[in-house]
């Protein structure tokens, strides 16, 4: 392209020169102006991974309590499944025990709903209940079916 420049006359090399920056300048406007609209489309992508974030946040602040406190009042009943083996509990004092576990951890259940069999050599204690969840945009409930054995070594 040099050489070519060279070998013109002074006013041709101007105009061709002038050509060249315009058609340089047009390139680079037509390059910017995809760029301005590439920019609109990250924004859009940046809102929605916004949203789809904050949508999962959200769900898990709603979805997680119910299954920690399922985990929690297991947790409560095998410990009371090996101390009314131990201890000699009865069937109300066991089902007592884990309603009030269930109550400080606002686990919807009736106190009638918790199933108990305590003899001398095993104790059963098993449960069932659902808990609703609502996310906004889709209502749910979860089934927990929580339960506990311990048999006596004699």
């Amino acid at each position: 392209m040099r050489k070519v420049l060279h070998n013109l006359a002074g006013q041709e090399r101007f105009e061709l020169a002038l050509r060249g920056i315009l058609v340089l300048q047009i390139g680079t406007n037509q390059r910017q102006r995809r760029s301005h609209a590439q920019l609109g489309g990250g924004r859009i992508k940046a809102i929605a991974f916004t949203a789809i974030l904050a949508f999962g946040v959200f769900a898990a602040f709603k979805l997680l309590p119910p299954y920690i406190n399922e985990y929690q009042l297991a947790d409560k009943m095998q410990e009371q499944a090996r101390f009314g083996v131990v201890n000699r509990y009865t069937e109300d004092q066991i089902r007592e025990t884990v309603f009030k576990e269930a109550q400080d951890l606002d686990v919807p259940i009736k106190k009638e709903e918790i199933k108990v069999l305590a003899s001398p050599s095993v104790v059963r204690i098993s449960l069932d209940y659902r808990v609703p969840i609502d996310l906004l945009v889709y209502k749910m409930e979860l089934h927990f079916t929580p339960s506990s054995e311990n048999k006596s070594l004699l």
